[in-house]
């Protein structure tokens, strides 16, 4: 991992505070605690003022509950809820929350959050080693497979098993049979050129689907199309634009070529 990650430390117990960023620097040696906030005001002012990757947050603070600080400064960063109160879990799987960890949190415990935050909101390094392994991923200029990675390990999926490509945020997400999902360092359009146009087509700006992926597919008004991707897919119904139709009509009658 070539990313060093910043995280801040909201809890307002100092014995708390030193046990969590021990643990952290055992599971996660390239983490980086880059703040400690002991209240929700104090967690406002470093929101404010600084950047962070990842927030470590206890629920009940010295001057009331953690949620008050979404109130005042809204933000996407991901959660790792700590805390001794199991009843805030629904709240805060609502809040961005990568994990909800009770206390007393184990090592084995955070590993796995942290594997969480690793798979699903850190970019893969996108380096020459992983290049030249993902060239011998194509067969007479189609895919074959992904290279992804989870935590520190690399793993390969192989185009079969992909049902969809969304992108969102700026990252690029692959999701596979049954709703698992990994985040790829590729633009659509750049995976786009090397898929097989009969299993794949660009059904939208953000989206690019197999062909078993579709659920339903029905005409939208405005000339355009409406098509339901399975449960693998966790998107709302995607609207194809007009100039796109003929391309994912074709696409789905079988006629072979096209992708943008």
């Amino acid at each position: 991992m070539d990313k060093i990650v910043r995280y801040l430390i909201i809890e307002d117990e100092a014995l708390a505070y030193e046990e969590l960023k021990r643990l952290v620097m055992k599971v996660r040696p390239f983490y980086e605690c880059a703040g400690w906030a002991s209240s929700v005001q104090q967690a406002v002012t470093l929101l404010r003022t600084n950047t962070y990757d990842l927030l470590f947050m206890d629920v009940q603070l010295s001057d009331g509950l953690s949620f008050d600080i979404f109130r005042i400064v809204p933000t996407r960063i991901p959660i790792i809820f700590t805390t001794a109160y199991d009843e805030y879990a629904l709240k805060a799987f609502k809040a961005n929350s990568v994990d909800y960890l009770l206390k007393p949190i184990s090592e084995d415990e955070l590993a796995l959050a942290l594997d969480k935050m690793d798979t699903h909101y850190l970019p893969p390094p996108a380096t020459t080693t992983v290049q030249d392994i993902e060239k011998k991923y194509l067969l007479h200029g189609r895919r074959t497979r992904f290279l992804v990675t989870v935590g520190d390990d690399y793993r390969y999926v192989p185009t079969s098993d992909i049902r969809c490509f969304l992108s969102e945020d700026k990252y690029t997400y692959l999701y596979v049979r049954g709703g698992k999902y990994y985040i790829v360092s590729h633009s659509l359009d750049s995976i786009a050129q090397t898929l097989s146009p009969t299993d794949f087509c660009r059904i939208s700006r953000n989206c690019i689907s197999h062909i078993d992926a579709v659920a339903r597919c029905r005409k939208y008004f405005g000339g355009r199309l409406s098509i339901h991707l399975t449960a693998d897919c966790p998107q709302a119904p995607i609207v194809v634009s007009r100039g796109r139709v003929p391309q994912v009509l074709a696409w789905l009658d079988g006629e072979a070529d096209i992708h943008e």
